[in-house]
């Protein structure tokens, strides 16, 4: 009974918050929108990832990358800053625009509609890559237990400055200690460092 109520208290602050940051962030959205738009392609960037239990999804943001970032993308899989997951400080497909709505996670406001589909909850374990997913561990595949989250322990615990290890150890810890109260803590935590862009290991 008690884990019903709290899956159903969290539901509930995912549905209010994914609709209340989909209204703030709608002026956000188009002015960035506006920018990514003159180096051509797409305003937004989709890509198929790993919900819970496994679960197929298409998730959202705002491009922020070279239109073919793709397929790019294949040649720099071994320069990779991340073992277990692919990330690069200096990522050559970055715009000059997405550097920017990067660290400033702007790039991710797109993903209130995931959580507000239930495909994704506000805070949560980083939603995985197929091809990451694939060289999981059957521990590492604990993460994937509860919804991917917009936000994480992992996120404010460090981000890209952290180890995918450790990651996933923080995910794991999430798990086992979420709670409503965790969520909240976790939320606001995310508002606070989201701006002083130097602290939130985004890149």
């Amino acid at each position: 009974m008690r884990l019903r109520i709290r899956e159903f208290v969290i539901r509930l602050i995912d549905i209010i918050g994914a609709l209340i940051g989909l209204i703030i962030s709608a002026v956000p959205v188009f002015i960035t929108s506006l920018f990514v738009k003159k180096d051509g392609g797409d305003i937004f960037f989709k890509q198929e990832r790993i919900g819970q239990h496994g679960k197929h999804f298409v998730m959202w943001k705002i491009r922020s990358m070279v239109v073919d970032a793709e397929i790019i993308r294949k040649s720099l899989i071994g320069q990779s800053d991340v073992n277990g997951m692919f990330k690069m400080k200096d990522d050559p497909r970055i715009t000059p625009v997405g550097k920017f709505i990067r660290k400033h996670s702007l790039d991710e406001l797109p993903q209130f509609w995931n959580v507000l589909k239930g495909e994704m909850s506000l805070v949560g374990p980083r939603p995985a890559l197929e091809e990451e997913f694939k060289k999981y561990t059957e521990l590492e595949k604990g993460r994937l237990k509860v919804k991917p989250g917009l936000t994480g322990l992992w996120q404010v615990s460090g981000r890209s400055n952290v180890d995918f290890d450790t990651m996933i150890a923080l995910d794991l810890d999430y798990i086992a200690r979420r709670s409503v109260w965790l969520n909240i803590v976790i939320l606001a935590k995310t508002v606070w460092l989201i701006l002083p862009s130097d602290k939130n290991g985004a890149y």
